[in-house]
């Protein structure tokens, strides 16, 4: 897997990989991933075709997507009580 780019955001870590003819979009907050794979046939602009799609109603979507699998998580493991 090879890093293309390392985007700043001030809420989480934004990582664009490239491996086996994909794109590989992740968002790092904590403990938290979320995992976005593109075929690079779909992209007609290679990387910066990614980089396009990442603005700020899909930025907005990925930290409220963060919050729910923070609440899940939290949920689940005092389920638990550990």
């Amino acid at each position: 897997m090879r890093t293309i780019a390392e985007l700043p955001h001030p809420d989480f870590k934004i990582t664009l990989f490239a491996m086996n003819q994909k794109f590989i979009l992740k968002f790092e907050q904590g403990t938290l991933e979320q995992v976005y794979k593109i075929a690079e046939v779909d992209l007609t602009d290679g990387a910066n075709g990614v980089l396009q799609l990442i603005d700020d109603d899909f930025t907005k979507s990925v930290s409220q997507r963060f919050d729910e699998m923070r609440q899940s998580f939290i949920s689940a493991y005092k389920r638990h009580e550990y």
